[in-house]
């Protein structure tokens, strides 16, 4: 299979690290014009500057409606949008105050519903679009230690179902991306804090930590960030137009469940 997005213009938010850079990257491969996005000036020219140049980026804070319309200002239009930009912090729920479900509910949820309404009637418009959440397994899967977070990202997945069944008929597809625990920058460095003085690696690590804490998951291992990207990819492409309102998992088996 070649997947060639030549001509198509790609926006991933919270894209400039981690599950969203190796989507960047996964995407220019794919032959698309590439918009990352990232909170600071910093983080935005570390990530263009990573790939050669070979995408532009926008500093926004999608997390606030200022921030949004911003980025419309400067996009007003794509062919391929992944709402990517998310959070997650650890709380029990009794010490879950209304200030960090807000955050979580406007930073995992708002930002892709207000991405929704400003790019999905274009691409209804042009007859083709790709519209892609990264939800998470913990949206099924509900951690006791961040329930605000699985909350947040089973209604990513909602989402998706239910626009995918308002853009029928247009040649749009919406779908949500369901990934599990993936070696990404902030795990890694979660890790490599937890590591101290020992000499095993982060591999190694993140298989302890995948059998401890998601004791399901059937491959006993972190995804890398690669593999979540080329989930992202094909959805992303032509060849995905039979694909819609699908929660589609990259979870290692976490998710105990056929379908």
């Amino acid at each position: 299979m070649v997947i060639d997005l030549s001509g198509k213009t790609a926006l991933v938010t919270g894209s400039t690290a981690g599950i969203g850079f190796g989507i960047v990257e996964g995407l220019i491969a794919a032959g698309a014009t590439v918009v990352l996005n990232g909170r600071t000036q910093e983080e935005v020219d570390a990530a263009v500057a990573k790939v050669d140049g070979a995408a532009s980026g926008i500093v926004a804070e999608l997390g606030t409606t200022e921030g949004h319309q911003a980025l419309i200002a400067a996009l007003p239009a794509a062919d391929i949008v992944v709402s990517n930009l998310g959070i997650i912090q650890m709380a029990d729920f009794f010490e879950t105050d209304d200030a960090i479900w807000d955050r979580h509910w406007n930073t995992n949820v708002m930002a892709g519903v207000r991405l929704a309404r400003s790019y999905l009637p274009g691409m209804q418009e042009k007859g083709w679009g790709r519209f892609l959440f990264l939800s998470s397994e913990s949206g099924f899967n509900i951690p006791v230690e961040m329930i605000h977070y699985g909350v947040s990202k089973i209604a990513d997945a909602a989402l998706a179902r239910g626009l995918a069944k308002r853009m029928a008929g247009t040649g749009v597809t919406v779908n949500s991306v369901l990934a599990g625990p993936t070696l990404s920058a902030s795990v890694t460095t979660m890790l490599e804090q937890q590591r101290g003085d020992s000499d095993r690696s982060i591999e190694e690590l993140a298989i302890d930590y995948v059998k401890q804490h998601r004791p399901t998951s059937i491959i006993g291992r972190a995804a890398s960030v690669g593999e979540v990207a080329n989930m992202v990819v094909y959805l992303a492409s032509e060849q995905a137009s039979a694909t819609t309102g699908a929660a589609l998992r990259v979870d290692g088996g976490v998710i105990d469940t056929v379908m």
